[in-house]
């Protein structure tokens, strides 16, 4: 029998790097409410005061880029410069140009928006076939923040992260190792009773009683303290964590970021339409665990490669698997755009507690293959 651990972690909308990747999946569902076929690439950074908005934008719509920022800030509750941020006060500066025509021509005619390599996932670990870790980490950080916005646990401040070690045998998620989580929290706080509150309603209220015994070790801010958080506390970044919006490291990563692409960019779309089909691949039975690769070239329709890994789970061949996916899925940019219905307003559904398992999104529906 063979016994290991497995660490994932996630953070909540209040994080400084999930803080821009919302700002900028706004601006982008702003503009594609507008016009469908915008393209967009843009990323914010946040620091003490201030965030800066840069990127490229082509698009008939008309939006106010500064006010989107500072709504975003509002809703995720930053508004105290003393600690973290404020809405209202922050300094915004933009720096946003048009999308290079060297880039255009390459896109306008079909092709993908950039070379690069994507990775698709999944798994029969859980019910919509993520990793276990990743998706006990992103449900904690979740409730997270509803327990904090929903005031269940008073004096809790908008940053925070979750952390899940699981212990596997013969590669089964058997019981849950270690729980870490972060919060941010007001100066004043009774630190004793916010944990005790942590545990009953956020920890216990997600995890399930078989996954925790007498050995499972929870630690909640173990420095003692997390009262300067947010931008004042870290910097944040458009696209620094692409490993909690995908799979919590069980699957490889090409290294493009979602967050602010509109769908011509492949970093995005691809990896999307990877993970329909690496979860239908195990949907059907077809294996317990899959990952797809492709590669892209800038301007160029077809992907230049394809690898498929099925970790010895697969039920049918490899070479069976790939011809499935060949007959069934068109992996050309413009077709994949058509088959998720990737011009619809849909990103900020996205942006937090991971790009995939969430059922209401295009790309997990599961069909016959």
């Amino acid at each position: 029998m063979k016994k290991y651990l497995f660490t994932s972690e996630s953070v909540t909308q209040g994080h400084p790097d999930k803080v821009c990747d919302l700002i900028s999946d706004t601006i982008l569902d702003e503009c594609i409410k507008q016009d469908e076929n915008s393209r967009v690439a843009v990323e914010t950074f946040a620091s003490k005061d201030l965030i800066v908005i840069a990127g490229q934008i082509t698009t008939n719509a008309k939006i106010d880029i500064e006010k989107i920022a500072r709504d975003v800030l509002k809703e995720i509750g930053y508004d105290n410069s003393n600690t973290d941020i404020d809405y209202k006060t922050c300094k915004i500066i933009t720096n946003i140009t048009k999308q290079s025509t060297d880039i255009a021509m390459g896109v306008d005619c079909g092709g993908a928006g950039d070379q690069g390599i994507m990775f698709g996932y999944a798994c029969d670990e859980t019910k919509n076939y993520m990793p276990f870790a990743i998706e006990i980490a992103h449900k904690l950080a979740k409730r997270l923040e509803v327990v904090r916005k929903e005031k269940i646990i008073e004096g809790l401040r908008p940053d925070g992260k979750t952390q899940v070690t699981v212990e596997y045998e013969d590669n089964i998620p058997k019981r849950i190792d270690t729980v870490l989580i972060s919060s941010e929290h007001i100066e004043n706080i009774d630190l004793n009773k916010m944990k005790d509150e942590i545990i009953n309603k956020v920890i216990k209220y997600v995890i399930e009683k078989k996954y925790i015994d007498n050995k499972t070790k929870i630690y909640i801010n173990p420095t003692g303290r997390f009262v300067i958080g947010g931008p004042l506390g870290d910097t944040g970044l458009t696209g620094r964590k692409i490993i909690v919006d995908t799979y919590g490291g069980y699957s490889r990563h090409g290294g493009g970021a979602f967050s602010g692409k509109d769908a011509s960019k492949v970093d995005r779309s691809a990896a999307y339409m990877l993970r329909h089909i690496a979860k239908n691949v195990v949907a059907n039975g077809y294996a317990k665990k899959c990952e797809i690769q492709v590669s892209y070239a800038i301007g160029k329709e077809e992907p230049l490669s394809m690898n498929i890994e099925t970790f010895g789970t697969n039920t049918i061949p490899e070479e069976e698997i790939i011809d499935k996916i060949k007959q069934k899925f068109d992996l050309r940019p413009n077709q994949i755009i058509n088959y998720l219905d990737l011009k619809k307003p849909i990103y900020v559904k996205t942006t937090n507690y991971g790009h995939f398992g969430k059922e209401y999104l295009p790309w997990e529906k599961i069909i016959k293959m």
